[in-house]
């Protein structure tokens, strides 16, 4: 009795579940990611043996090579309500297209009477702008008030905070929400520039900062002479 040859056909495998999937990921993606704006300025660590890195949240404060400082703290709201400080103790008044764009931006060194034509300047303008530095003489030390109204803010948007978590019976660690205080400073910085810096923390009795540093690369192994 001849055998009966069954049809023979090649598996099919659905890839439609897949692809919308990935699509599906795609636009979560596109949807939730933040672009970061790039920094005025690059500087060049000193090596430790351990690497300093920043906390979540932050009040830094950038020394370049040159010796220029620049100042950044997180949060938004933050950022917004410090700009509004600080225009009105500079009597300069700030709009709130001005602020909503101050808000999203990264670390800036300029003086405060400048600061309205570097926030109407758009990305490509600012990564090529030459940022002079926060004033921080004795005369006119900007950057002191810069750290002064930027723990306030802070503060205050961290009480709020509290405040909607208690409503909301979240649970709300103040501790874990604390500011920070950092330094950033470029390897070949001048030191006086860096010591300023660290005078106008302790003057406003910030004793309490951090170094940043880059991990120290660890010395090739030598092996003995046979």
């Amino acid at each position: 009795m001849p055998k009966i040859k069954m049809p023979r056909s090649s598996p099919a495998l659905d890839m439609t579940p897949m692809v919308d999937l990935a699509f599906l990921l795609v636009t979560f993606f596109m949807l939730t990611a933040s672009f970061r704006s790039s920094e005025p300025v690059m500087v060049d660590t000193p090596s430790a043996t351990t690497e300093k890195l920043l906390p979540d949240n932050y009040l830094l404060v950038t020394v370049d090579k040159d010796g220029k400082a620049f100042f950044h703290i997180t949060g938004q709201t933050v950022r917004a309500k410090l700009l509004g400080d600080m225009g009105a103790k500079y009597s300069i008044e700030f709009t709130d297209e001005e602020k909503k764009r101050f808000s999203v931006m990264t670390s800036f060194g300029v003086p405060i009477k400048d600061l309205k034509k570097y926030i109407a300047m758009e990305e490509g303008e600012r990564s090529k702008f030459e940022s002079p530095g926060i004033p921080l003489d004795s005369t006119d030390n900007q950057l002191s008030q810069w750290i002064f109204n930027g723990y306030i803010s802070y503060q205050l948007d961290l009480q709020a905070m509290k405040q909607k978590a208690d409503e909301s019976g979240q649970p709300f660690n103040l501790q874990d929400k604390k500011l920070r205080f950092a330094i950033k400073a470029d390897a070949n910085a001048p030191y006086v520039k860096v010591k300023d810096v660290i005078e106008t923390f302790t003057d406003k009795e910030i004793y309490q900062f951090q170094m940043i540093t880059s991990m120290e690369e660890a010395p090739a192994e030598v092996k003995p002479k046979k």
